[in-house]
């Protein structure tokens, strides 16, 4: 990740458009392998529809995660070391087939207590082909400084 902004780079108000992604079949069943949630209304069109849905649904979590993903693919890349919080809001369906994108904007930032890395606050809506938003939320980043690679590279 040679071109991923440091927190020095970042500033509150940036906005980040990532690419889009195609929900499948196969991702929605594979998820559903990997995560043990075989609920019906992921894995069976006639109980979806029971429940007022025109065929199975994605689950929420495999979005989020495909979404993380777009994030860490964008253009604009942060120098990311872990992911410390999730708040999130599934705000309508996504069914297979759908193209997901995600507008990303920093909302707040400050360095950590010992100054060593940046803790970035970031604002994401998830909408899906027809522009309606299906999920949105924020995450809380922790990304390297500058200054603090430079000295662990030094030493």
């Amino acid at each position: 990740m040679r071109n991923a902004m440091h927190f020095e780079d970042i500033r509150v108000g940036m906005r980040i458009e990532t690419g889009g992604i195609n929900v499948t079949e196969s991702h929605i069943v594979a998820f559903a392998g990997l995560s043990g949630d075989f609920f019906g209304l992921h894995m069976d069109d006639e109980f979806a529809r029971e429940l007022g849905f025109p065929r199975r649904v994605a689950h929420g979590l495999l979005c989020l995660a495909l979404v993380d993903g777009l994030k860490n693919r964008a253009e604009e890349q942060f120098a990311a070391v872990a992911s410390l919080n999730w708040n999130w809001n599934f705000r309508g369906p996504v069914y297979a087939g759908d193209r997901l994108s995600a507008a990303i904007e920093v909302t707040q930032m400050r360095p950590t207590a010992d100054g060593g890395r940046g803790l970035v606050s970031l604002r994401l809506e998830v909408r899906n082909q027809d522009g309606a938003i299906v999920q949105d939320g924020s995450n809380l980043l922790m990304v390297r400084m500058r200054a603090a690679a430079a000295a662990a590279s030094a030493s």
